[in-house]
């Protein structure tokens, strides 16, 4: 069976198969299909999208997909992905559908499916919806007579919802918690351009946004949490308290300190897990975080008696881990954090509202909260491949990889694992120090090159 789902929905180049109209349509009829099987089905589904320029396309293929099959959609706009996933939920839809690729440029876009609980799906269903994708003809035959067909419908006001949803989650119940806290906010002329600013003066923040203008080409072009060096020139011009990058569809935060530092997520969680901890709210007192997670983080929790638990690479690994194990933070180092006190998936802007909590509750500045955790030099490559044989049967890379290991001892890592919607191989070595890793990730990431480039 052809596979379409990666680790974050279904990727590609817009316009090209499989993000083409065609098969956007075609997959529109199997989500409808599958989710209407459900005995609580209501026929109702959500459609999101950030600000790509193929974004609405898509949605209107898509729509059309699920109106042929019986089934009403509700058309959102540009939209964060976490606000699709809230919205899902507190309204009863059968499932949420976000058109986005996240952190990548804008010729790519890509399919997200959150179910009616705004949890991102499991394996098993995605596999079902799969092979619905892979039979068009058998759908078509069940589509609706004329009379039986769905409407498609906005939904005005879902930004606004999402957003007064966010507002409730602040623990101060003063309105205004963040007054006097200066804030830039970096958009990536995406889905967070316009209701994040919003967001945080509505919180009582000074803020001053760049990158917040999408043209529908302009998303993550150098700008976001992909490329928070721009950020970081402008806090320390304005003098700001704090930066927030966050990224294409916004379900991702890299924070910039006072002194124009990038923090990692890792550290962003590192400085809200002792946060939670201290007040009460770190439910079982663990956190769960991917394989490509820094050294560093496993080293900080450890000292605050916190349990570091680990997955495979993507978020919804992480929460289905968060809820099997009773955690309630967890995330990963790009930036995606999953709170599950207050959301059922990641969302850059909740973690701003936490890590600014925490700086405010601590009442010191961004950078002395950092230093909870000591980062270790991590170098990541990513190698474009044309093929992606299992990395333990190439011996070439083993070899590489064994030297490297071998070299660093107990004083860093080695991970080498393919991208999950590109065709990239990521090389990724830590170690004590910056040129020992870079020349240790670039040795790996030659081979690669040689092997499956």
């Amino acid at each position: 069976m052809k596979r379409f789902f990666g680790t974050d929905g279904i990727r590609g180049v817009a316009n090209r198969f499989p993000l083409d109209c065609e098969t956007a349509l075609v997959a529109g009829r199997a989500i409808a299909v599958h989710f209407n099987k459900n005995e609580t089905a209501t026929g109702r589904f959500l459609i999101g999208r950030d600000s790509r320029i193929s974004g609405s396309m898509l949605a209107n293929a898509l729509a059309a997909g699920i109106c042929s099959m019986g089934s009403d959609v509700y058309l959102a706009g540009v939209i964060p992905t976490p606000g699709v996933a809230y919205l899902t939920a507190a309204d009863g839809f059968d499932a949420g559908i976000v058109i986005s690729a996240s952190h990548n440029p804008f010729y790519d876009n890509g399919i997200k499916l959150f179910g009616s609980d705004g949890f991102k799906l499991s394996d098993a269903a995605e596999g079902s919806i799969e092979a619905l994708i892979g039979d068009p003809p058998a759908l078509a035959k069940q589509s609706k007579a004329v009379q039986q067909v769905g409407r498609i419908n906005a939904f005005d006001g879902a930004g606004s919802r999402y957003r007064k949803f966010l507002e409730n989650v602040v623990s101060d119940g003063s309105g205004k918690p963040f007054d006097g806290i200066t804030l830039v906010i970096d958009g990536s002329n995406g889905a967070a351009s316009e209701i994040a600013p919003e967001l945080f003066r509505s919180l009582g923040a000074t803020v001053k946004s760049i990158s917040c203008t999408p043209d529908g080409i302009n998303i993550n072009d150098n700008c976001g949490s992909q490329h928070p060096r721009t950020l970081a020139r402008a806090v320390v011009a304005e003098k700001a308290d704090a930066g927030l990058a966050f990224d294409g569809d916004a379900d991702r935060l890299i924070a910039v300190d006072e002194t124009g530092t990038v923090l990692s997520g890792d550290q962003v969680m590192a400085i809200c897990a002792r946060d939670m901890l201290s007040n009460g709210k770190l439910n079982s007192a663990k956190v769960v975080t991917t394989v490509m997670s820094n050294i560093g983080l496993g080293q900080a929790l450890a000292s605050m008696g916190i349990e570091h638990l680990k997955t495979q690479v993507g978020d919804r690994y992480v929460m289905e881990e968060m809820r099997k194990t009773g955690a309630v933070l967890g995330g990963e180092d790009s930036g995606h954090m999953i709170f599950l006190n207050y959301h059922t998936t990641g969302d850059g802007m909740l973690a701003a509202i936490k890590l600014l909590e925490a700086v405010h509750a601590a009442g010191k500045p961004l950078s002395e909260l950092a230093t909870v955790m000591t980062v270790f030099p991590q170098c990541l490559i990513n190698v474009d491949v044309t093929a992606k044989p299992a990395v333990d049967t190439v011996d070439a890379i083993v070899t590489a990889i064994a030297g490297v290991e071998a070299k660093l001892g107990d004083k860093g890592r080695v991970l080498v694992r393919y991208s999950g919607t590109q065709p990239q191989c990521r090389v990724m070595v830590e170690g004590p120090t910056e040129a020992e890793t870079q020349s240790f990730c670039k040795q790996i990431a030659d081979v690669v090159a040689g092997e499956l480039g």
